[in-house]
């Protein structure tokens, strides 16, 4: 049993290592060779896992050769744009001028529930709002709405306003958190002296927010 759980935290550790070098992706943003790749890491992992017999190196080298060849593919990619349409494919525009395309749906395999679903998670109910929707090589929808379904900006009121970053988290849970602070301009004093005054300490803030204003927003921890 122990054989079992050292083996299993070894290719635990090795998928983590060998997945960060893939680069940082979240499943719905994966290209075709990186989901198949992802596929079959999971199921070489397994094997040793499952099997005592198989030596690790059996394990290692498959894991970590997948992950060579993704990489080198997306190296290939990145150099040769017919490369890269030939593995990832290219984007296809589905709603132009405000029509759908029916046929690129139906060549697509995408149904009208699947648009309309996608739409939805852009807080958009009204397909009539949509000027131009593209199906992007992984699977998500990029859409730009018509000039009088867009939101109101600072520019369309002519109001003057100074662009800056947003808040940054710079406590979670009662610990600082320094990477944050420095982007913010604030140091650790003076973050400590914010909360003094409002009689509270680290170890009381759940989430504790900041921006280069200075201004400190709060939430703390319940009881």
């Amino acid at each position: 049993m122990l054989i079992v759980f050292i083996r299993a935290v070894i290719l635990y550790l090795a998928l983590v290592f060998g997945i960060r070098l893939m680069g940082k992706r979240q499943i719905g943003e994966l290209q075709p060779s990186e989901l198949v790749t992802t596929v079959l890491l999971s199921n070489i992992a397994t094997l040793p896992v499952e099997d005592t017999g198989i030596p690790m190196i059996m394990g290692i080298i498959p894991i970590y050769t997948l992950i060579s060849l993704d990489v080198i593919m997306s190296y290939v990619s990145l150099k040769w744009r017919k490369v890269r349409k030939l593995v990832c494919g290219s984007p296809k525009v589905v709603i132009s001028n405000g029509r759908v395309d029916q046929r690129q749906l139906i060549r697509l395999r995408y149904t009208a529930d699947d648009l309309l679903a996608s739409l939805r998670s852009m807080s958009i109910f009204d397909i009539s709002e949509v000027q131009l929707a593209v199906v992007e090589t992984n699977g998500s929808l990029s859409v730009y709405q018509k000039k009088a379904s867009q939101p109101v900006t600072c520019e369309d009121m002519k109001i003057q306003s100074e662009d800056s970053d947003p808040p940054m988290l710079v406590i979670e849970n009662g610990c600082i958190i320094d990477n944050s602070l420095e982007s913010t301009g604030l140091d650790r004093q003076a973050l400590l002296g914010e909360l003094e005054e409002r009689k509270l300490s680290p170890d009381d803030i759940y989430i504790c927010t900041a921006d280069k204003n200075g201004i400190v927003n709060l939430i703390r921890k319940e009881e």
